[in-house]
């Protein structure tokens, strides 16, 4: 019988839950689990599947240790070999026997004694008996191409689709692991353990789960160590070099940062060999001279993680921060990450990338204390600033270690960046090409984020990125260019564009021909209805901006379709007209934008 040939594997992500060694599993005494066949360092579990199906590889998803039963074992060599393979299992003659010794096996149900299947092959099958010292063959076992080609075959499509390990069980099916089974794992390195009839398959699950609560418990509490460590670093006279130590203690790991050129700027932890050095110098240059914004590498046994630190742009580049610590270390990416937000905050401003950081820092002085916005305008450098919305798309190229706001300081070449504080709705899948992390709602990391550059910073799209770009505007109107460009971004993720440039009405539109302040009192008057409901005026300005589009004003707002025609429907019997007419829509966008135009700020 023909079996399928191993479906080509596709790279998978890394499991998210930490890897439980196999070794631990087969050291507890209560699971009295034995391994059979295929390698025995370095085998680790991240979860459990179970499935009696010939072919389990769709429900596989790489990292489980597979159990099965053998049930299955009838599609390779039909019913009447599975009924030949278990009788050739049973000791030679367990039928037969009589007494006393035979009915209490009978009424136990329990295996036969270890002698019995060893004791030699049964005359009538004309099968020789197998090697007696191979742990866990505890039977004879009829073997048939049928059933080898079949074994071989299920075996090489487990490996395949990544699955960690096999477990077999043995009863009620099988009284022992068919050896065409111990020697498929060999030849295809597939760890093979033997699950005894008094261990249920919800018994390995269990310890699998619990193994896998202490390790994450283990790795939060590490993170969580690391965090505090890495600020209490960054708060001494020294931040640079105290937070690399701190990061290079945590990851366990080398910490440097380097310039494009390779040049040291300072390190941390054991140095590693030259060949891995050579390779932090080429990550550095990649993400130091306008590539992604983090690159990683692997050789010798080395996990290697560059994180461009400063700014890009006309005249300088970036800083790169790599880190080299093993590669079954996960929690060190996540530390990494942590400390390259620490170090772009404080190398910023020492690379010259950024406008002049003791201005910044009495700006912000100036607010704590109560100043108005306006007030700090002359510590910025800068009279005119452009506000920037971004949310990272599913096509980024960017390492999912990287934390969002790091990524996009690299790619704006501006430190001056901040999560939007106030969460919007999750986004539909309507909007695909969103990464995932930002489909599920933005967070303090990785949803919308909002970014401020000098007014000569020219913006452009950035790979991986959904831009909305503010006009260049003074220090007192940043609040209104904040909602400009929250607008344009909503605009680029409905058109699915990656940049949206928010544009004024020239000094001879329309809306000069009206003295501001009558006009302000007019928008007031039209929308007093909706004015207690910010989530219909922001509907309505985003249905009438994308011209009356279901879908697209969905995907921008991140709701369903039919949730905007009920918002719509609301809308108009709110106001008692009509917003099919072009007339109305005209006046009640007029107003809209007056309103956007006039608000203050606080």
């Amino acid at each position: 019988m023909s079996h399928p040939a191993p479906r080509p594997s596709a790279p998978a992500a890394p499991p998210p839950t930490p890897p439980v060694p196999l070794a631990g599993l087969l050291a507890r005494t209560d699971l009295g689990l034995r391994q059979l066949a295929g390698p025995r360092e370095g085998i680790a579990i991240h979860w459990v599947h179970t499935s009696e199906m010939a072919d389990p590889v769709p429900y596989l998803l790489g990292g489980e240790m597979l159990l099965t039963a053998g049930v299955h074992l009838a599609a390779g060599s039909g019913a009447e070999g599975l009924e030949r393979l278990k009788g050739a299992e049973r000791p030679a003659g367990a039928e037969e026997a009589e007494g006393p010794g035979e009915a209490e096996g009978a009424d136990t149900g329990s295996p036969a004694s270890p002698a019995g299947p060893c004791s030699g092959p049964d005359p009538a099958s004309g099968v020789s008996a197998p090697d007696a010292s191979a742990p866990g063959v505890a039977a004879p076992a009829v073997s048939t191409p049928a059933l080898d080609a079949y074994l071989d075959g299920y075996v090489a499509r487990t490996v395949a689709a990544g699955a960690a390990a096999l477990g077999f069980g043995i009863a009620p099916v099988h009284d022992a692991v068919p050896p065409a089974l111990v020697a498929a794992c060999d030849r295809h390195g597939l760890p093979l353990v033997e699950v005894p009839a008094a261990t249920p398959f919800a018994a390995v699950e269990t310890a699998v789960w619990q193994a896998v609560t202490a390790a994450r418990h283990r790795e939060l509490t590490r993170l969580s160590e690391a965090q505090r460590a890495l600020a209490a670093a960054a708060a001494r006279p020294d931040p640079g070099p105290s937070v690399l130590r701190a990061l290079a203690r945590h990851a366990h790991g080398w910490a440097a940062l380097l310039a494009p050129d390779g040049t040291e700027h300072g390190s941390a932890g054991p140095r590693p060999a030259p060949s891995c050095r050579s390779a932090a110098a080429r990550l550095a240059r990649v993400v130091g001279a306008g590539g992604p914004s983090s690159a990683t590498d692997t050789l010798a046994g080395t996990h290697l993680t560059a994180y461009a630190l400063t700014g890009r742009g006309p005249g300088h580049e970036a800083l790169a921060l790599v880190v080299a610590a093993d590669p079954g270390n996960p929690p060190a990416r996540t530390i990494a990450g942590a400390a390259a937000v620490l170090l772009s905050l404080i190398t910023g401003p020492a690379t010259g990338s950024a406008p002049a950081d003791p201005g910044h820092s009495a700006a912000l002085v100036q607010l704590l204390l109560g100043a108005r916005p306006a007030d700090t305008a002359p510590f910025l450098g800068h009279p005119r600033w452009t506000v920037v919305h971004a949310r990272r798309r599913r096509d980024s190229t960017e390492s999912p270690a990287t934390p969002a706001a790091t990524a996009l300081a690299a790619a704006l070449g501006t430190h001056l960046v901040a999560p939007y504080p106030d969460p919007a709705p999750p986004v539909p899948d309507t909007a695909p090409d969103l990464a995932p992390d930002v489909r599920t709602g933005p967070d303090s990391g990785q949803g919308t984020l909002r970014a401020l550059l000098p007014a000569d910073r020219d913006v452009t799209a950035r790979p991986g990125w959904t831009l909305g770009v503010s006009e260049p505007v003074p220090v007192a109107e940043l609040p209104a260019a904040d909602r400009h460009a929250a607008s344009a971004l909503r605009r680029a993720l409905a058109r699915r564009v990656p940049l949206v440039r928010h544009r004024a009405p020239g000094p001879h539109g329309v809306t000069s021909l009206v003295a501001p302040g009558e006009a302000r009192r007019h928008a007031q008057a039209l929308l007093t209805p909706l004015s207690t409901s910010p989530p219909l005026l922001t509907t309505l300005h985003n249905w009438l901006s994308l011209h009356g589009s279901w879908d697209r004003t969905a995907t921008a707002l991140g709701i369903h379709r039919n949730t905007v025609r009920q918002r719509i429907t609301r809308i108009s019997a709110l106001l008692d007209t009509d917003l099919d007419d072009p007339d109305v829509r005209m006046e009640l966008w007029f107003a809209l934008r007056t309103l956007d135009r006039g608000t203050s700020p606080a």
